[in-house]
């Protein structure tokens, strides 16, 4: 099999970011891994419901089946589509929140055609806050997207990191320039209430609470029940060591 030299795009313009738009969706549509623009980090994307492209992300950053890849899509009523019982909390925590920086991991649709790996029925979920990546989007459906780099590298903010970590396993990188957030999303288990943070990112607990506590759901800080507030602000910034790879984009 012959591979296919990687190819990236600007999106200055809108005649480039066309451009950009339409390769990306060919490479997808191909079969293709993709580098794409997000509003947290770049991500490195496949079809979700191709198995093999999917596999073919794990295999380019290094990483097993057991820490499966979220999906990112286009709206937020195609949380539906691909989820089950979602709690009410939840879906406050959608309307404030998506598009944006905020993953939730949900019970997926037993009758989902899909293979993202090992997920044990759940489906981690997202809609960015990203012109081009929603562009791209709507025209390809849902795609599994993880952060853009080798497991254990830090997560690209540039095209030109994730070109140099990941080109020889792409087809097309996106440049869509500096990432704007430049941190992970927050990613809440839902598939319990209360709700649970697996990682702490763009989305604080203040904000998660704020919407929370109203409705009788705050989601406790898990790490310590019992300790002062110092103890509690310092350990709000520690990510979850079970998931501190699971930085999707």
């Amino acid at each position: 099999m012959t591979l296919v030299p990687v190819q990236r795009y600007p999106t200055t313009t809108d005649e480039e970011r066309e451009a950009a738009v339409e390769a990306a969706s060919l490479a997808i549509q191909r079969g293709g891994l993709v580098v794409l623009p997000t509003d947290t980090v770049y991500g490195l994307a496949a079809d979700a419901f191709d198995k093999d492209s999917v596999q073919g992300l794990l295999d380019a950053k290094g990483r097993g089946r057991d820490m499966p890849p979220p999906v990112l899509v286009s709206a937020a009523t195609t949380l539906d589509a691909l989820a089950v019982r979602v709690p009410t909390w939840a879906r406050a925590l959608v309307e404030e929140f998506w598009p944006g920086a905020l993953t939730l991991v949900c019970h997926a649709h037993a009758s989902l055609q899909w293979d993202l790996g090992d997920t044990r029925g759940t489906v981690a979920v997202r809609m960015p806050d990203h012109p081009v990546a929603l562009e791209i989007l709507e025209r390809t459906g849902p795609l599994a997207v993880s952060s853009a780099n080798l497991t254990g590298r830090p997560a690209a903010t540039e095209a030109a990191e994730a070109e140099e970590m990941l080109g020889e396993e792409v087809e097309v990188v996106v440049d869509g320039g500096t990432s704007p957030g430049g941190a992970a999303s927050t990613i809440v288990d839902a598939t319990a209430t209360p709700g649970r943070v697996l990682r702490l990112g763009a989305v604080s607990y203040e904000q998660l609470n704020g919407v929370l506590e109203p409705l009788g759901h705050a989601i406790p800080d898990p790490d310590a029940p019992v300790k002062d507030d110092e103890d509690d602000e310092d350990d709000e910034d520690d990510e979850d060591p079970d998931v501190a790879e699971e930085a999707d984009a």
